[in-house]
């Protein structure tokens, strides 16, 4: 059975960057479209970004447009969200995942990586 594995996590001061990755394992991400998604502490689960199979970017968070990039590497089966000027409210767990399409829709994500922890902190 396939899963997405995400890494990239870690401590950063403002300011600073990250590039999360997302990985699948036992199947291709060619096929689908997969988000981006963070849970703060405290607060409910925010889907901010997504990539489509072919390459079309949707924000659904408006804040982080020009800041957060999504893209994907079909050759070696990840999907990166590039962050920059990151904040201390940007202090969350990051989740990989997908409905299973092909395009980026709000319908509901069933298929989730175990999600990878960002901390900004000075």
């Amino acid at each position: 059975q396939g899963q997405l594995v995400e890494s990239g996590g870690g401590l950063v001061q403002p300011g600073g960057s990250l590039r999360l990755s997302c990985a699948a394992a036992g199947f291709t991400l060619d096929p689908y479209a997969i988000s981006w998604v963070r849970q703060a502490p405290g607060k409910e689960r925010e889907v901010l970004v997504c990539i489509s199979s072919s390459d079309l970017t949707t924000y659904w968070f408006d804040s982080v447009r020009g800041r957060f990039t999504i893209s994907r590497d079909n050759a070696n089966n990840r999907v990166y969200l590039q962050m920059n000027s990151l904040k201390t409210e940007h202090t969350a767990v990051y989740y990989c995942a997908t409905d299973g399409y092909s395009g980026c829709s709000d319908g509901e994500l069933d298929f989730w990586g175990q999600g990878t922890q960002v901390t900004v902190s000075s």
